[in-house]
């Protein structure tokens, strides 16, 4: 499961930073958003706020297992959506060049690094953000919400195309996790991106070799689904009006939020380095991108 790789999820968070959101954020520092699962219990209800600390006039939004499957259903199993919707969340957003901080509790399926993920590419800049449930649920609600409370924090309306491949990149990446390797997936996708910057991808067909090439020099081997997954992700991203200048924005919060996992003396140096090569293949794409 990818709870087991939380910490691994730094890489995917590093990675996985797609399509900005095309409006700016008019949130005051300070306001509050709460989603709650639309099949919680009244008792579960009540104890949720208590344990986010809810003031009695934030705005509370509630998130459907429908919405659910609307955002999630192409990409991961029914089976990890549920029927029910339970997990909940609070969304604060802070002041400029906070970045993004997340919490969670009870969540089984979705790793703090996703639900940060999920936010950069919506968009967010600035919010701290708690996620919970009255018992380990997969967390899939939460994910949903959290970009449902942002777009009313905000006042924006995020494209829903710009939602869906938000949730299928880092959906496809941490499966691909799990089948090759965390580590494994991140260099594939990364060099992939590099790659594109540097050559004249017009097709399916370029993108389909350039994938199969790069995982044959990395020593992966592919099922056709997941090269497959790759190449429709691929596409769609091309097809995305990408601010790459943003995503570079992102990239140094998230450098300044990494926390202590970051400061221990084995990763802070990797990571570092990790980080200035993503910002030199952002710069490699972003000809590619805007064309």
């Amino acid at each position: 499961m990818i709870k087991k790789l939380q910490k691994c999820t730094i890489v995917t968070l590093l990675l996985v930073l797609l399509v900005p959101a095309v409006a700016e954020a008019d949130a005051v520092p300070g306001d509050i958003i709460v989603t709650l699962g639309a099949d919680l219990s009244p008792g579960q209800r009540e104890d949720l706020l208590e344990e986010m600390e809810v003031p009695d006039d934030v705005e509370i939004i509630e998130v459907t297992n429908e919405e659910e499957h609307v955002y999630l259903g192409d990409y991961i199993s029914s089976t990890n959506i549920g029927s029910r919707a339970l997990s909940s969340s609070k969304i604060t957003m802070t002041g400029a060049g906070e970045g993004i901080d997340v919490e969670s509790n009870n969540i089984t399926w979705v790793s703090d690094k996703m639900y940060a993920n999920a936010l950069v590419t919506a968009g967010v800049e600035d919010a701290d953000v708690y996620v919970t449930a009255p018992f380990d649920v997969s967390g899939t609600a939460g994910l949903t919400g959290l970009i449902k409370a942002y777009e009313v924090a905000a006042g924006i309306d995020i494209p829903e195309e710009q939602k869906q491949v938000a949730n299928e990149e880092m959906v496809k990446t941490a499966e691909l996790g799990e089948s090759i390797g965390l580590e494994e997936a991140t260099e594939l996708i990364n060099r992939v991106k590099e790659e594109i910057g540097n050559q004249d991808i017009e097709s399916e067909d370029d993108i389909r070799a350039l994938i199969e090439r790069v995982a044959n020099e990395l020593g992966i081997t592919l099922t056709d689904e997941e090269l497959n997954g790759l190449v429709s992700l691929f596409m769609r991203m091309k097809d995305l009006d990408i601010n790459w200048d943003q995503v570079q924005d992102q990239i140094s919060k998230v450098r300044d939020n990494l926390g202590e996992f970051l400061n221990k003396d084995e990763t802070q140096s990797f990571f570092s380095s990790f980080l200035d090569f993503i910002n030199q293949i952002i710069d490699s794409i972003k000809g590619f991108f805007k064309s």
